[in-house]
């Protein structure tokens, strides 16, 4: 079978693997529709795993995929359905798993397609507690993007942050996966959307989306025009993922009480913070970590109702993966990156 491995830092190749034997108990036998690309194969591709890992190791950690055959034991799943994919290796048994925060499992193994084995492969063998079933009116496309896309924004804005109907959002860099996800989620609830984005011509699509107003950070200060937009009230909530570029004015445009949550750290991983701003403020500054699985529940739900639609970029040829990965890197996107396997 083909698959898409790493083998060095910024270098891919397209390999022919064995195919893998029939699924063991507990496990389902996938053959892998759609793989959505992240900044995390971004992270994997510069060679920022943080932790010990094996090459070549194949790439791709949000997928979506078909069941072929079921492991002994395996109920609630059937050859033909359609599942997406949780990417993160739980173990199924801490207090955590159970109560259904699988993100913070205390004894998760890796990230599929960062540390573990990833999705860009036509065959993958994995427990069946990882696969999430795809409702009727969600496609393969959807699925595929319910993980990390979709997922993360879910638990950012409605796990974490707390978001309510009516309050005003700062979404910084709305033309990536997340931003085009959360712009139509907070919408969805009757939110005022502001969002940020780094060229002109993703302006209009940005407010096609639903944003109410759309700055370009690279002309403008954002931290001014939403202090002006908001009246110098501020925003209810900074929605986060740019890092270092960002922090300071992300800081800056919340309101008294205001809420940060953040998932990523693009432009930076050190930012400095106003502490004195921090306590005076009784601002609230949250960190979200992916998704629960029950997230990837709402988020497919959401697509087959139509209050959040999938924004695609591009859909990349088998093997495309560099060229791909170096836009993503140079942020000239608007929406996701997808590759169809099957």
């Amino acid at each position: 079978m083909r698959a898409l491995q790493l083998v060095s830092d910024r270098e891919t190749k397209a390999v022919d693997l064995p195919e893998p034997d029939a699924p063991a108990a507990g496990e389902v036998q996938l053959r892998v529709r759609v793989v959505a690309l992240n900044h995390l194969d971004v992270w994997g591709w510069r060679g920022m795993a943080f932790t010990q890992r094996e090459m070549p190791l194949t790439i791709g950690a949000e997928a979506s995929a078909e069941v072929v055959a079921l492991g002994e034991g395996v109920s609630g799943l059937k050859p033909g359905d359609l599942v997406s994919i949780f990417g993160a290796r739980t173990c199924g048994k801490c207090a955590d798993c159970r109560a259904g925060r699988d993100n913070l499992c205390d004894h998760v193994e890796g990230v599929h397609g960062f540390h573990l084995g990833g999705f860009a492969r036509e065959l993958v063998n994995i427990p069946a507690r990882q696969c999430v079933l795809v409702p009727p009116g969600c496609d393969d496309v959807g699925a595929a993007l319910a993980p990390i896309t979709i997922g993360t924004c879910e638990h950012m804005l409605f796990d974490n942050a707390k978001l309510l109907p009516g309050e005003t959002i700062l979404i910084q860099a709305g033309g990536s996966g997340i931003g085009t996800a959360a712009i139509q989620l907070a919408k969805a609830i009757g939110c005022t959307v502001i969002t940020t984005v780094g060229s002109d011509d993703k302006i209009e699509p940005a407010l096609a989306l639903g944003a109410d107003h759309v700055i370009n950070y690279r002309k403008d200060r954002f931290e001014g025009k939403t202090r002006k937009l908001t009246k110098k009230k501020g925003v209810d909530v900074v929605f986060e993922h740019v890092g270092k570029e960002t922090w300071a004015g992300s800081m800056l445009v919340m309101k008294r009480g205001g809420r940060l949550v953040t998932c990523g750290s693009t432009s930076g991983v050190s930012a400095e913070t106003n502490l004195m701003m921090l306590f005076q403020r009784q601002l609230r500054l949250i960190g979200s970590f992916g998704c629960r699985m029950e997230n990837m529940v709402t988020s497919m739900d959401k697509i087959a109702a139509g209050h959040v639609k999938p924004v695609i970029d591009t859909e990349i040829e088998f093997g495309d993966l560099a060229t791909a990965l170096e836009r993503m890197e140079s942020r000239k996107v608007f929406g996701k990156i997808i590759m169809r396997m099957s």
